[in-house]
């Protein structure tokens, strides 16, 4: 019996070991393509007069920017005053109230003076019935469709029914677009014709001193938890992205910040209703276009970059990352005949298993790895000297990780101006093993097992104060 229960802590032993293994050297894969794609495209992020010219002279497809939004006012009129400001040759703004039971409608309507008006569309997407349309007389570019609540996938929906143009943006309504993101991101549709989606980057506003609805020092966040997730996401979209990229696996362009063609968007349905309706329309456009035959690039673009409010406290952070996690597992579940299946070519035979085994799994594995260290250091079963090189590889492995995605991010030009704002944000980042990763991991486990749960959850949103 001994002997056998020895077997087992061994198999466990090197099961944790080769897990951690082949998540470290994936990550520091991706951190080294990530590195020399910056560095490769650092010149190409200040030459925003010869992108202006281009665009300006070429023949580029007009973008619709859908922004849906439920009880958002305190930073709705931030977001739609800096999307109106964004450099584009044609552009216009769906703004989506979605049944808001604040004043995100009111504060719409008299902050840019909309009337209501009437227009025939074609239903091509599944939605709630729509209540009213109403057209700014201020900036004739600027929609706002008042809907019943049906939740994000189906306001996105009835935003691009109402969208007239061949390329759809979607934005997030507590978001600041950078005034040249749309010129980064609209002309990749015009150097690459098989593009069907691209992503760019979002940056965590927290912190950011604003002016005039845009970002005019990027500053680091005040709070400690705002400062790993910066960190956070400086290391998914500069690293982790980029990697995805590179490799034709890409599974999600963030809600917060893409660019769409339309036409693919009404063929494979528009939005699903899940909490991870970006992922979900990402991997039916992968699936769509192998089904049909269509040669498709999904790309990530790190110029452009929109910024975003991220949580401020625990109970909504872990709120986020809860929904985070159930949209995973449905979006996995959904599109299950894809995973490790050579028909999807590179997706289903990378992507896919890695969003399984390390992103769905990991919270498991890694919840289970620390009962079982506790549970094998009562039983005196723990080989001290490999448990404290393990774990010091480990801390120092991640640290070097998290620190990584921030130094990549000062190569690019949205860069913190202060050295002490790059060194706060790398020093707290990297110490994200000491409670914080625990923390989520727990609450993402939590989430896998809630598929059935539905519901958003509520998450403060802080008003976008102007500085001058």
């Amino acid at each position: 019996m001994l002997e056998a229960v020895s077997v087992l802590f061994l198999a466990f032993q090197i099961a944790v070991f080769v897990y951690f293994l082949v998540l470290n050297i994936g990550y520091t894969m991706a951190t080294s393509y990530a590195f020399r794609e910056v560095e490769a495209g650092a010149s190409a992020v200040g030459d925003l007069d010869a992108l202006r010219r281009r665009m300006r002279d070429a023949n580029v497809r007009p973008i619709s920017v859908v922004v849906p939004a439920f009880n958002e006012h305190a930073t709705i009129t931030s977001t739609i005053t800096s999307i109106l400001n964004a450099e584009y040759p044609e552009h216009e703004v769906v703004v989506v109230d979605d049944g808001s039971v604040d004043e995100t409608l009111a504060t719409l309507l008299d902050a840019y003076k909309a009337y209501p008006v009437e227009r025939s569309v074609r239903r091509v997407f599944p939605h709630r019935p729509i209540k009213q349309l109403y057209l700014s007389s201020i900036h004739p570019n600027l929609w706002i469709l008042a809907k019943e609540n049906g939740g994000k996938a189906d306001a996105l929906n009835a935003g691009m029914e109402y969208a007239r143009f061949p390329l759809v943006c979607t934005i997030d309504a507590d978001s600041i677009l950078e005034q040249d993101s749309l010129l980064r991101l609209g002309q990749k549709f015009l150097l690459n014709k098989r593009l069907v989606a691209v992503g760019g980057a979002v940056r965590v506003l927290n912190g950011c001193r604003v002016e005039n609805a845009q970002v005019r020092e990027i500053r680091a966040p005040a709070r400690l938890i705002e400062c790993m997730q910066a960190a956070e996401y400086m290391r998914g979209f500069f690293v982790g992205r980029m990697g995805w990229h590179r490799v034709d696996s890409l599974l999600i362009i963030s809600g917060a910040f893409g660019v769409f063609r339309k036409d693919l968007m009404i063929a494979v349905g528009g939005y699903r209703k899940t909490v991870g309706e970006d992922m979900d329309v990402v991997i039916r456009l992968h699936r769509h276009c192998v089904d049909h035959g269509i040669a498709y690039d999904v790309g990530f673009v790190p110029e452009p970059v929109c910024w975003t409010q991220v949580p401020s406290d625990i109970r909504s952070l872990l709120q986020q990352r809860n929904r985070w996690q159930r949209g995973l597992v449905d979006c996995l579940w959904h599109n299950r005949d894809m995973f490790m299946n050579p028909r999807y070519g590179k997706v289903g035979l990378i992507g896919f298993p890695y969003f399984f085994f390390f992103e769905l799994l990991g919270p498991l594995v890694e919840f289970l790895g620390y009962i079982g260290f506790a549970l094998f250091a009562i039983l005196g079963w723990v080989n001290l000297s490999f448990a404290t090189l393990f774990f010091l590889v480990a801390v120092l492995w991640g640290m070097w990780l998290n620190a990584a995605g921030v130094l990549i991010d000062n190569l690019v030009v949205h860069r913190y101006m202060r050295l002490r704002d790059t060194l706060k944000v790398a020093f707290w980042g990297s110490l994200e093993f000491a409670g914080f990763r625990q923390l989520v991991a727990i609450e993402r486990m939590i989430g896998t097992f809630q598929l059935s749960k539905d519901r958003w959850g509520e998450i403060r949103r802080h008003r976008v104060e102007s500085s001058r």
